[in-house]
């Protein structure tokens, strides 16, 4: 399998079977020792080049433990502390990590719950382990432009000068990219402020601020639709006629369904819609590769499908109205509509997601 395809499994594995993890034991066994082994490469039985339980005595704190330490050549290049997938690992949580980085060669290190994976260097002091990862790695929400670092530190393609001259511009961005996204959710007032100041003309009194709240979170979210609608039409070479909207009964029907697809449509794309994607292109890849899951929306469903065929529909997300439908379809191509109240509900359909794609693959 390609490095990609592996995370996609371990992801779907991740998604699957993240909410029976209880313990910081099954996390290990569950999720981070196949990252060790089928993300980075490393045979997690072979002690020459995964040692659990990592011990060495550092100042007073004698005993202490890491849970892995990954060897090259007989000298630790990684250190990875773990805690249980129900926990959202946090760096206070890490102080093994802290003082084992200073008394080892190691000047990569890893903090994870076995969903996210935050990756430590020593940038702003040589042998002290920063307090900021410069690479984090959500496998709830993999960001691909992250997998070529990531695989940098896999045993096949280890490359330390590389992996330490990129981490501080990964770092910053991936730092101001999070931050970014949370100002977009949820504005801060500085974030309000900034922007009030620069349309309105009046005083910044604390009406001004509440009523901003409101619109800059509006134009926020208008924004990124409008972007990712943008990017879409190009994608797709899509036009904006306004199409007849087909009923209800028309939609569960193939020929109708195809129809809806094919023609140019004015639409748009939400948000909700794509993140609803990739929940189904994740089940998916556990299946098949993640570039054979593509999306194609319509005006009056979101579609997912096999190999970009709108004859090998995966599944269709009905989120125009109020209640939310996963549209399912069988064998014969007739769709059951499943009510969802919100996208993690998407998860308890996955074996039928993969059935349908198992049918055209």
């Amino acid at each position: 399998m390609e490095f990609e395809d592996r995370v996609a499994a371990l992801a779907t594995k991740v998604t699957n079977q993240a909410s029976a993890i209880g313990t910081e034991e099954a996390t290990k066994n569950a999720f981070v020792m196949p990252f060790i082994s089928t993300i980075l490469g490393y045979d997690v039985f072979d002690p020459l080049e995964v040692v659990p339980e990592f011990t060495a005595d550092v100042g007073i704190k004698k005993g202490e433990k890491v849970d892995y330490a990954i060897m090259r050549d007989g000298e630790v290049q990684i250190l990875i502390e773990c805690k249980a997938s129900t926990g959202t690992p946090k760096v206070e949580h890490a102080s093994q990590l802290f003082r084992y980085f200073s008394t080892t060669n190691a000047r990569i290190a890893a903090l994870t719950n076995g969903v996210v994976w935050q990756f430590f260097t020593d940038l702003d002091a040589p042998n002290r382990m920063d307090a900021k990862p410069f690479l984090v790695l959500d496998l709830l929400d993999i960001d691909d432009t992250l997998l070529p670092e990531v695989q940098k530190l896999s045993k096949a393609s280890f490359d330390l000068d590389s992996i330490i001259s990129a981490a501080e511009e990964l770092k910053y961005v991936g730092a101001l990219k999070r931050e970014i996204a949370r100002q977009f959710k949820e504005p801060s007032d500085e974030w309000i402020k900034f922007f009030a100041q620069r349309v309105y003309e009046g005083t910044y009194t604390a009406r001004v601020r509440e009523q901003f709240t409101t619109l800059v979170t509006k134009a926020s979210r208008q924004f990124l639709t409008e972007s990712v609608n943008d990017r879409l039409k190009t994608a797709l070479g899509a036009g904006v006629s306004v199409p007849v909207t087909p009923n209800a009964a028309e939609v569960t029907s193939e020929a109708v369904a195809v129809e809806d697809l094919d023609r140019d449509t004015e639409i748009e794309t939400t948000l909700e819609e794509l993140e609803g994607y990739q929940i189904v292109k994740a089940i998916a890849c556990g299946e098949i590769k993640p570039q054979r899951v593509t999306q194609r929306d319509a005006k009056s469903y979101f579609a997912v499908l096999l190999d970009d065929n709108n004859r090998k529909p995966i599944a269709r997300l009905h989120f125009n109205g109020r209640q939310k439908y996963l549209g399912l379809l069988d064998i014969d191509k007739v769709e059951t509509r499943h009510p969802i109240e919100s996208l993690d509900e998407i998860y308890l359909h996955a074996e039928q997601i993969r059935e349908a794609v198992l049918r055209y693959a």
